[in-house]
């Protein structure tokens, strides 16, 4: 999206030029002004509780590891997507210390 210098206002494309809807302005579009396209998602880095120390203080709750079959996980929650989007819920078991993550 490309922004009005003069008021802020939304500018769409058309004929080859940049037009604010707002005040008017008019600018002919450039090579900076291209769509960039991506032919995959980029995951954002996700935070980990690590230490011993942090991992104490985490809430437990009843579920099964996938590989040991304890049923006891510390867990918390993230915003890893966009803010209208469920969070993603982590846990690590309380045995071997396995991490997962479950979606909504």
């Amino acid at each position: 999206m490309m922004f009005c210098p003069q008021c802020k206002g939304l500018m769409i494309s058309s004929g080859g030029q940049m037009k604010c809807k707002k005040c008017g302005y008019i600018r002919d579009i450039n090579a900076s002004d291209q769509l960039k396209k991506t032919d995959r998602r980029v995951e954002k880095e996700i935070t980990i509780v690590d230490t011993e120390k942090e991992i104490a203080t985490l809430p437990t709750t009843t579920i099964k590891c996938p590989d040991c079959d304890c049923t006891t996980a510390y867990w918390w929650l993230r915003q890893l997507r966009a803010a209208d989007e469920s969070e993603v819920r982590f846990f690590r078991c309380t045995a071997c210390g396995k991490t997962w993550r479950e979606y909504d």
